[in-house]
């Protein structure tokens, strides 16, 4: 029983920690892939760094 409890308060606070990430393309986000390592990022956060951080390319609202 005790094993289930930790397993689904792991899986409470990974989404809780999830949901807290900045959106993709927002200011917040360029300042804290400014803090990263550029040889920790994926393809996709260079792609979208250069689209939304560099050119100013605002993504679209959903």
């Amino acid at each position: 029983m005790r094993k289930v409890l930790v397993l689904i308060s792991s899986a409470v606070a990974l989404v809780a920690l999830t949901a807290c990430e900045p959106k993709r393309g927002s200011d917040a986000w360029c300042e804290k892939m400014d803090k990263v390592p550029k040889g920790q990022w994926t393809l996709d956060d260079g792609r979208d760094y250069t689209k939304y951080c560099v050119f100013n390319q605002k993504p679209e609202e959903e």
